[in-house]
């Protein structure tokens, strides 16, 4: 069988007799029910996730970069140009982008995984040469990529989640790198959620209404090329995706086969989410939503998957930044679950009922 095949076969539902276990023990805290909000359901998510009352708390964690080029860039579709993306690689191995201090100040590791950067890089301690090809193909012209090349992609992704956990990873977080990745997001979007592609299509990196109004005709060409179809989630990301697409579903599957909880960045990984919860259902109850975009299609994306986010500042930079500002809410939630005392062992007396 495939690796593909295997991790799909190996994803269960959370386990019901944890995800009960968690909701009794915060009847039972020093506190009123329902009163940490949102970080009581990331804490039952949790122990379901890893089958434990109390879980353990998702540390140490690690940021998974996956960096690619897009053939659609020449559609004109962002004033940027095609070299930022293995620029921006080397400034992440260098430690100078915004997802560097994010994950010095949060304790995670940082990795950057080259599915398919147009450039040659040349090799350095946390790179990961993982290329299936050096960028998609124009997506107005033709499929993105192969079917055999989206699975390649989405294998890349399963194999790094499989490295990370090995290494003893416990938490991973999701990142992107990819000029014009955002209209292939878009085009999944659209594809998966059934909305416009007007709805799905945002502003990226700030472009001017020109550029906006090109790049929603573009991801319109597109998917009238293409007619994807939402049931054929591997089909749909190679006639519209992404190699870091393909390849952040691989890290999402990968890491629901091993019961570790994922948090997703914006709207590349809300996208990837969509063709991954197509092939895998069960495994969207072991992802956790960092933040919610100012790209509009990343609301839309959340939506559909019935996940709430759990910050939201109007980032919309990418690298796994909004990913690992939710980290210590994450690790918190379990915290509270494990360490606050019961109105018993504290002896403090219970709310009448």
């Amino acid at each position: 069988m495939r690796l593909i095949d295997d991790t799909l076969a190996a994803i269960r539902p959370p386990e019901q007799d944890a995800l009960d276990a968690a909701r009794r023990r915060h009847e039972q805290l020093t506190k009123p029910a329902g009163a940490l909000g949102v970080l009581e359901d990331i804490s039952v998510q949790l122990a379901g996730i890893c089958g434990t009352c109390p879980p353990p708390v998702p540390e140490p964690a690690a940021v998974a970069i996956f960096a690619a080029d897009h053939g659609v860039h020449r559609r004109g579709v962002t004033p940027w140009p095609q070299e930022v993306t293995a620029q921006m690689v080397a400034n992440f191995l260098a430690g100078g982008a915004a997802v560097n201090a994010f994950a010095a100040q949060v304790g995670a590791e940082v990795v950057v995984v080259d599915v398919g950067v147009a450039a040659p890089l040349d090799p350095a301690p946390g790179l990961l040469a993982r290329s299936v090809r050096p960028a998609t193909g124009d997506m107005t012209a033709g499929p993105a990529m192969t079917g055999e090349e989206v699975v390649s992609a989405v294998e890349v992704g399963i194999e790094v989640a499989d490295e990370l956990v090995a290494a003893g990873n416990r938490c991973l977080c999701t990142g992107d790198m990819g000029i014009a990745n955002t209209t292939a997001s878009a085009a999944l979007v659209a594809t998966f959620c059934g909305v416009d592609p007007a709805s799905a299509t945002g502003r990226g990196t700030g472009v001017d209404d020109a550029t906006y109004a090109r790049k929603v005709q573009v991801v319109r060409q597109a998917l009238e090329l293409h007619r994807p179809d939402p049931t054929d989630p591997l089909g749909a990301l190679a006639a519209v995706g992404g190699l870091e697409h393909a390849a952040l579903v691989g890290l999402l599957l990968g890491a629901a086969a091993l019961r570790v909880p994922v948090i997703l960045d914006g709207v590349i990984a809300g996208a990837a989410g969509l063709a991954a919860a197509a092939l895998a259902p069960e495994a969207v109850g072991t992802w956790i939503a960092g933040h919610r975009s100012a790209e509009p299609g990343h609301a839309v994306a959340l939506d559909h998957l019935g996940l709430r986010p759990l910050v939201d500042l109007d980032l919309r930079l990418g690298e796994g930044t909004g990913a690992l500002l939710a980290l210590p809410l994450v690790q918190a939630a379990a915290r509270a679950l494990r360490e606050m005392a019961t109105f018993d062992a504290a002896g403090v007396a219970e709310q009448r009922r």
